[in-house]
């Protein structure tokens, strides 16, 4: 998907659950605390931007196998 990651969470899009979610879907594939990973963007819609503590663009693509 180029430069993202599609993601998939069972959580309800309200009341900001999904975005927590994600986020802790994220620091546990990443094994980092969950107050490392925050939506920083598209809060109220499907495509999001997060901010990751530690971690380039290079590094997650690696990760992910990107």
């Amino acid at each position: 998907m180029g430069d993202a990651l599609k993601l998939r969470v069972r959580a309800a899009p309200e009341k900001g659950r999904a975005n927590r979610a994600v986020e802790q879907l994220l620091a546990r594939e990443l094994g980092l605390p969950v107050d490392a990973v925050r939506v920083v963007a598209g809060r109220t819609g499907r495509d999001k931007t997060v901010e990751i503590d530690g971690w380039s663009v290079t590094g997650l693509q690696q990760h992910f196998g990107a």
